[in-house]
């Protein structure tokens, strides 16, 4: 594969934009089919630095369009991947730093906001979406997938272990970077790629042929070694890779070869540094036994699978909570027990039935309590935005007999994505009594906990639990026997208990060897646990 790069000279004259902006696109009309890769830099519908807003505006009223527009035909006339940064219009009008990429047919396949904007640009530039938490952004062109740094982006180290979880191909990194010495630079862009195991292609703007700052587009190996650094030199280089190379060191001394982000991924401590790290809890595979599971929340204080019962848990210190998914007619997931409405709502008929939007309008509180009046059902994406990292998570996957149910991996592949969307997976284990289900997550999730439930045979869930790769299982009632906990025990595989409200109960799992047991009664139950374990 060939890249290029594209270091076009960059001014503070703005009486030289013209000719600035017209050298980058001679550069642009230089490239030519054997280049399948072309990388231009940040703002390159700004060929000067401007200060003001009418200059700003003048800019991108200018060249933005003309510059997009060749871009476009670029790639198609080139048969090339395109990237290019550029502005856009964001919320309310305000602009966005973006970078465009266009296929091969000089089509848009993507775009992509920067997230880190510097204080300056905070001023002027639209930020509204900086204010969320969201996932990296993932462009796949030609199978190759593509994730991106632009400028400022390249300091916020933290987030390269979130990017190195895409397994990207190639960082595009279309930046500016004006004050940096070549050497910091280089640092920058070495580490990004020896971090994420993947090629990063930077393209930046040169200052002037003898400046000892700025410049350094480059391309630089999944290994951290350059492959070419333009330094300040003004013009287009090219380089061939293979995209598709990675680098695999041995993980610690006389272990196997591994890639850097595994092998820092096995010894991450996140609660020492992210953020809100005193509130993260222990994952499920540290999180010491037995512990007590708050079953669908503190549901003897709130409504069970709700907001307030699953708070009630985790603000009293709740190690783990369990709850119940169900699909909605529209495809969006939500939070109940039951198949059927009418126990915990003023609605009637199938979760599957209605979609989100008709759910929302009921009330999932006032049978439980008149003060918990207009609760509503929760999502699993709200579960996860607030509980995330906060307590592990025992998801319960609901499936049905009835012949109006239509079984639908579609759904299970939203629930892993939505897992992964909050880097919850070391947080959160699927426990189900469908094998279909179990299956599904073998196959397509197999880094996420897996627990089988007792369904139709639950006398036979520690070879289930065998045959699926699961971790643990999850007794039911009184539907198993003491062997099957020493059985399960013999394999490695933890044992939940459903369920422990008074402590005598809780007092024979403990003697049966149970690791978690699940309770409605969490505060009692876990302080029972605590003095007698």
């Amino acid at each position: 594969m060939k890249i290029c790069l594209i270091q076009p000279l960059y001014g503070t004259d703005e009486s030289l934009s013209d000719e600035l902006f017209e050298r980058e696109l001679e550069a642009l009309r230089s490239c030519d089919e054997s280049m399948d890769l072309i990388v231009m830099p940040e703002a390159s519908d700004s060929p000067v630095a401007v200060t003001s807003a009418e200059s700003r505006k003048r800019a991108y009223e200018k060249y933005n369009r003309p510059l997009l527009e060749l871009a476009s035909a670029t790639a198609a006339r080139c048969h090339s991947v395109l990237c290019v940064n550029a502005r856009s219009v964001g919320e309310g009008g305000l602009l966005r730093n973006t970078t465009y990429v266009f296929d091969r047919e000089g089509k848009e396949a993507g775009r992509y906001y920067k997230q880190h904007l510097t204080p300056g640009e905070q001023t002027f530039l639209d930020r509204s979406y900086t204010l969320v938490a969201d996932e990296p952004t993932v462009v796949t062109v030609d199978g190759l997938r593509l994730c991106f740094l632009t400028c400022y982006d390249f300091y916020f180290y933290e987030s390269f272990a979130s990017i190195a979880r895409e397994n990207p191909d190639i960082i595009i990194g279309c930046s500016h970077q004006r004050t940096d010495t070549k050497e910091a630079l280089e640092t920058f862009s070495r580490c990004a790629a020896y971090n994420t195991n993947a090629y990063v292609v930077r393209a930046s703007v040169s200052l002037g042929e003898n400046s000892k700052v700025g410049g350094c587009s480059m391309v630089v190996a999944p290994d951290g070694s350059v492959l070419c650094n333009m330094e300040s030199r003004v013009g287009v280089a090219c380089v061939e890779i293979d995209p598709h190379k990675k680098y695999y060191k041995p993980a610690g001394f006389r272990n196997p070869p591994s890639s850097h982000k595994d092998y820092i991924e096995r010894g991450r401590r996140p609660w020492k540094y992210r953020p809100a790290g005193p509130g993260t809890a222990l994952p499920d595979d540290l999180a010491p036994y037995p512990r007590v599971c708050a079953h669908r929340g503190f549901n003897t204080v709130a409504p069970e699978n709700s907001m307030p019962a699953f708070g009630a848990a985790v603000a009293l210190g709740a190690p783990e909570i369990e709850f119940d998914l169900w699909r909605t007619s529209d495809g969006k997931i939500v939070s109940t027990h039951d198949a059927r409405l009418d126990r915990v709502s003023d609605g009637e008929g199938f979760v599957w039935e209605h979609t989100l939007e008709e759910l929302r309008k009921l009330d999932f509180g006032s049978k439980y309590g008149e003060k918990f009046a207009g609760l509503r059902i929760p999502t699993f994406a709200e579960i996860l935005e607030k509980f995330t990292c906060r307590c592990i998570m025992n998801v319960h996957v609901k499936t049905s007999d009835h012949e109006a149910y239509v079984y639908d991996e579609e759904w299970l592949r939203e629930i892993v994505r939505l897992i992964r969307r909050y880097d919850c997976e070391k947080y959160a284990y699927f426990m189900s009594g469908d094998d279909r289900v179990l299956e599904f997550m073998q196959r397509e999730a197999p880094d996420i906990g897996r627990c089988v439930g007792a369904g139709k045979r639950p006398y036979e869930m520690v070879a289930r639990a065998l045959e699926y790769g699961c971790g643990k299982i999850q007794l039911f009632k009184d539907k198993y026997t003491p062997d099957m906990i020493e059985d399960a025990h013999a394999h490695g595989i933890k044992v939940n208990a459903y369920y422990a409200d008074t402590p005598e109960r809780a007092q024979t799992y403990l003697d049966q060897g149970v690791d978690t047991i699940l309770s409605n009664d969490y505060l009692a139950i876990s302080r029972y646990v605590e003095e007698h374990k």
